[in-house]
């Protein structure tokens, strides 16, 4: 009995020495000894396929060409899910941790762009808003959708600087300012992760796309670009610099070549700024098929020979061409890779898993709470939308008045489709809250819905104004999305013209991806709302701002041109060498916008007066002239007349929205920083200042000042 009990005991403590030694498996390590502890019992294979993503589900992006159903071990790292349950991939999942030698999960994915199941509006129109609180408020349901369904990696939110709305992809990103851009990237990446990426309803998130995505030639999508390094460094990078210090745990590099190098071949911008002057911790997935697409660029022979490129510039993860699986072995056979960068990449994916908490909750819960009622969430949604809409115009036709007869008319006044735009994941048409749904609830019997363009001038000729609702289809802006013409389409001008002339007031929504030249229309309107694509409640908000329930108070995160011959045309340009009439268009095209960045119409009235500077503490004081209360939102702008390096006419250095009630007065202040609002960077991304006369502004107040 007493050898037994001795046997027993060694058996037991040998288990326990045993569960201690697999320290990759014990919640309570630390991470990093998590992961050198798991790295050290991998094989090469096993290495390889954690660089490697997949997909599981259909595809729901006709930009991705699918092949055929191929055997991917459940060894792979990732996995682009597709599925709008947790069903499949729970399924997946369970075979990964349960089936395979180590029990390591799948990361799995997803473009979850402005919504998961629920819509609200596309990043660009989130930026009009000027409200990062509500934009993150939102963002915060799509990581929580995402995670019950089992996705736990969203490639948002993007970042890339754009200035030609001939590009699709201006949608998914926050406009023509490094500012705005960077303002909206940080608070969408702590509206993801929190403060700890493995809480529940928390996932990881990814900026996309590093670096130079936004300048593509002509608006052509997958063009190449070419970009100056300081510009690189003063307006391209900084909104990803501002992602990676709010904690964000990937990244992804873009299609494009920049400056004759895909970015995806970059050693520069992946290893050296991202990992050695950022300290990124993280790591740097491809964008579809972006390897492989290093041969049609020119950087590479073969896929053999992408497979090195990319890989030795920093790319971790090759997503969804399986070029490493395919030859990574060979080239660290051959000594073209070598195993301690493998090593590292691996490092780098196996620290994202556990700081997501995969390892100890590898699967999604189907039943998990919402994260708000449904109410709540709709309240939110159409709280974003309308303080993302931008009155353009307004002669005085608005708001509406109760009672009045109003003819509704165009094409987006019952399309619940529009309203949702591209990339809207899983969210369903039958969810979306129409234009006219919208008007009904609050006009009641006031409007009359024309179904017909020889219906829409008869009721007009019986109305008091026409609410006219015109703008893009769904699928005209996105990815893959490029337009040489930005007009409207021309039948949708021919009936606003047509409606025009029966002398009727004519309030005009507009429904886009992308700013629109509005110039034909824009002078005979009496009214121009530019509602972009709001999402599911985009409806309710439409009609609250035409009723006066909500008071308009969305700026322009980008600028709208005259006529597309202007592009590129954005606020903070560098100035010409001449002016007056110098420089002009000599067919009588504008050379100003038809309307500027950070323009934007109110129902209230504010005056700004008393801009002040005590030392580096600037104050302006803002008040309400009208009867009704009403958000405004501050844009506090730099110039710098004289610099070694020539700087922009201007530059937005800060911004804040505040509701400032009737007849009241709020004092806004900014806290300006001597190297960071006043300072600039070199072609190398150094920073410096230099002393002399600057020019602070705020509303239409100007004060110069030295320093």
């Amino acid at each position: 009995m007493k050898n037994i009990w001795t046997l027993s005991l060694v058996l037991l403590l040998a288990v326990c020495c045993n569960e201690e030694k697999t320290i990759y498996k014990n919640p309570d390590a630390p991470i990093e000894k998590r992961v050198e502890d798991l790295l050290r019992r991998m094989t090469a294979e096993e290495k390889i396929w954690q660089l490697t993503q997949s997909r599981l589900g259909g595809n729901d992006n006709p930009n991705n060409v699918m092949r055929g159903d191929e055997h991917i071990p459940p060894i792979v790292g990732s996995m682009i899910y597709t599925s709008e349950t947790a069903e499949l991939g729970n399924a997946m999942q369970r075979i990964a941790v349960d089936s395979t030698r180590l029990g390591i999960p799948i990361l799995f994915g997803y473009d979850a762009i402005h919504g998961f199941n629920s819509c609200f509006p596309i990043p660009l129109a989130q930026a009009a808003s000027f409200n990062l609180e509500l934009a993150g408020r939102a963002n915060e349901i799509t990581a929580q959708e995402c995670r019950e369904a089992g996705v736990r990696w969203n490639f948002s939110p993007m970042t890339d600087i754009a200035r030609d709305a001939r590009w699709g992809r201006v949608m998914e990103g926050y406009g023509e300012d490094p500012l705005l851009a960077a303002s909206f990237c940080a608070a969408t990446v702590k509206a993801y992760q929190g403060d700890d990426p493995s809480q529940p309803g928390r996932i990881a998130a990814c900026l996309k796309h590093y670096v130079g995505y936004g300048a593509s030639e002509g608006g052509r999508d997958y063009a190449a670009t070419d970009i100056s390094l300081q510009s690189l460094w003063d307006t391209y990078l900084p909104p990803f610099h501002s992602g990676i210090d709010a904690g964000a745990l990937t990244v992804m590099s873009s299609f494009n070549t920049l400056n004759g190098v895909p970015t995806t071949a970059s050693h520069y911008l992946l290893t050296e700024v991202l990992r050695e002057r950022w300290g990124h911790e993280g790591f740097v997935v491809t964008d579809w098929a972006a390897v492989k697409q290093l041969v049609n660029q020119g950087a590479a022979d073969n896929l053999k020979d992408a497979c090195r490129i990319a890989f030795n510039a920093g790319a971790a993860m090759d997503m969804c061409d399986y070029v490493y699986p395919k030859h990574m072995q060979e080239l660290i056979d051959e000594g073209a890779i070598k195993m301690k960068d493998v090593d590292e990449a691996v490092r780098r994916v196996l620290r994202v898993k556990f700081r997501l908490g995969l390892f100890e909750h590898p699967y999604a819960d189907p039943s998990g709470s919402e994260a708000m009622s449904p109410s709540a969430k709709a309240e939110l949604f159409e709280d974003l939308a309308q303080e993302s809409m931008v009155l353009l115009k307004n002669d005085g036709i608005l708001p509406l008045r109760q009672g009045c007869r109003i003819t509704l008319a165009g094409p987006i006044a019952d399309d619940k489709d529009a309203v949702l735009g591209n990339w809207r994941a899983h969210a369903k048409t039958d969810r979306s809250v129409s234009i006219l749904e919208g008007m009904s609830t609050e006009f009641g019997s006031g409007v009359r819905i024309a179904k017909t363009d020889a219906e829409a001038l008869s009721l007009a000729r019986s109305s008091d104004v026409v609410v006219l609702c015109l703008g893009e289809p769904s699928k005209w802006s996105g990815e893959n999305k490029s337009r040489a013409s930005i007009s409207l389409p021309a039948e949708q001008e021919e009936l606003f013209f047509k409606l025009a002339a029966t002398g009727k007031p004519i309030v005009v929504t507009v429904e886009s991806g992308r700013p629109l030249d509005l110039s034909r229309i824009n002078e005979k309107a009496a009214a121009i709302l530019y509602t972009w694509c709001p999402g599911h409640m985009g409806g309710p908000a439409v009609a609250g701002l035409l009723s006066g329930r909500h008071n308009p108070s969305g700026k322009l995160p980008l600028t709208f041109v005259h006529d597309k011959g202007q592009i590129p045309l954005y606020y903070n340009h560098r100035n010409p060498s001449r002016r007056g009439d110098q420089g002009i268009y000599i067919d009588g095209v504008p050379v100003t916008p038809l309307y500027d960045f950070g323009y934007g119409l109110s129902y209230s009235k504010f005056e700004y007066s008393d801009l002040k500077l005590d030392g580096l503490t600037a104050r302006v004081s803002v008040t309400n002239t009208s009867d009704r209360d009403g958000k405004e939102v501050v844009l506090w702008y730099i110039t710098d007349p004289a610099c070694s390096i020539a700087r922009p006419a201007k530059e937005l250095k800060h911004f804040e929205k505040r509701l400032i009630k009737a007849g009241q007065t709020e004092e806004f202040v900014f806290e300006i920083d001597k190297m960071r609002d006043l300072g600039f960077v070199d072609s190398e991304g150094r920073p410096f200042f230099e002393s002399g006369r600057f020019i602070l502004m705020a509303g239409d107040q100007m004060l110069e000042f030295n320093l």
